[in-house]
């Protein structure tokens, strides 16, 4: 395995990136298992520091094609490696070092007034960061910051640690059990009829992460699930110019291994009307179903297979009956009703808002509209019958 020149490499790269920000920086920590910090702080890998939420030097920010939805929320992404360690390219699942941190920050733009719990639903990410350096630091005068999950790869394993942010926006602390925020979404950028939205931020415990992120429901081993090939496989604007990302974590010692980035797959942009609705569709219920729905997954036995792999039409849904029926059917007949969305079960499930039915079944208390409508036109646009 090659092994990355840290001090030469990574220094001036991650030094232009956060050239804004000259508090001087601790070394990211790495902690027992045992020993996890009850401060987010204590890591080193994003923090709060003059008004600005900042990745630490080798703390690298990613993104991906299509995103999971997450109740409107925006998200800063990175991946931290020891020095000296290299992460291994897979298809399916990177081999990440012993000791790899992986970042998710929950966050929304404010509304314009600041007050209290009201936050705004945009797909504009512009006001998020500082001036110059978007992708790199959040503007907290802009923001407010719901959580922060880590991923921690450790010997046995990958480990799952929540942190909440304080009213203060200074920090993180550790809530094992999860936690929830009552908040008010504001429509911006959206069609007008949109109404504002009241709900429930949810802050997953601990073991529910395994819920979405152990996606072998047989040994149940939690994975990361965006940081993979086809969802990496896209440009990124970095402080010293636009770069796949896949090639970037290659030139600066991240990942090994990489084939030609023709020969990667590539999920799309499910937003993207460029691209065909099969590809838009596909895409994104792999990232929000497929972590389930594929054949180790936990609804393996619903026979109904949402993944990126799969190709039987029987398996995706067409005319396929419920393994189960009862009010998670909607008093649906089948998953997909070729032409007819409204009598269609997988349609029925990702718009409704009742907990004992919706899905996915963490990770949202709204209907994604933009996601349920994509679904929509997919299921209409299809032709034959289910007779």
């Amino acid at each position: 395995m090659r092994k990355p020149l840290w001090g030469a490499m990574l220094a001036p790269i991650f030094a232009a990136a956060l050239g804004g920000c000259d508090t001087p920086r601790e070394q990211v920590e790495i902690f027992a298992r045992d020993a996890v910090p009850e401060k987010l702080s204590d890591w080193h890998i994003v923090e709060a520091i003059d008004g600005e939420l900042l990745p630490n030097d080798g703390v690298l920010p990613y993104d991906l094609n299509t995103p999971l939805f997450t109740d409107y929320a925006h998200k800063l992404r990175t991946v931290w490696m020891p020095p000296g360690t290299s992460g291994e390219y897979a298809e399916e699942r990177f081999e990440y070092p012993v000791g790899t941190v992986l970042s998710k920050t929950f966050y929304y733009p404010r509304a314009p007034s600041g007050i209290g719990n009201k936050v705004l639903r945009t797909d504009d990410y512009s006001r998020d960061y500082v001036a110059g350096r978007a992708g790199e630091a959040l503007d907290l005068e802009n923001v407010r910051l719901m959580e922060t999950r880590l991923l921690v790869k450790r010997a046995d394993g990958w480990q799952a640690l929540p942190y909440v942010w304080n009213a203060e926006q200074t920090d993180a602390v550790l809530e094992i059990a999860g936690d929830a925020s009552r908040l008010q979404l504001l429509s911006e950028n959206v069609d007008e009829n949109v109404e504002d939205a009241a709900f429930t931020y949810v802050v997953p415990d601990a073991n529910q992460c395994a819920g979405c992120h152990a996606d072998n429901h047989t040994d149940k081993a939690i994975m990361p699930l965006g940081p993979r090939a086809r969802h990496l496989n896209k440009d990124y604007a970095y402080a010293e110019g636009v770069q796949n990302q896949l090639l970037y974590w290659q030139q600066i010692g991240y990942l090994s291994g990489v084939p030609e980035i023709a020969a990667v797959p590539r999920n799309v942009d499910f937003a993207d009307g460029s691209q065909s609705l099969e590809a838009r569709a596909r895409s994104y219920l792999d990232i929000n179903c497929g972590h389930c729905h594929n054949p180790a997954g936990a609804a393996d036995t619903s026979g109904l297979m949402l993944h990126h792999l799969e190709s039987d039409g029987r398996k995706l849904g067409l005319c396929k009956p419920p393994v189960a029926a009862g009010t998670g059917s909607g008093n649906r007949r089948f998953a997909i009703v070729p032409g007819e969305p409204d009598e269609s079960i997988l349609n029925f499930r990702v718009e409704t808002t009742n907990p004992g039915a919706m899905m996915p079944e963490l990770g949202r208390s709204l209907e994604h509209e933009e996601g349920t409508a994509l679904l929509r036109e997919w299921v209409a646009s299809m032709t034959g019958s289910c007779s």
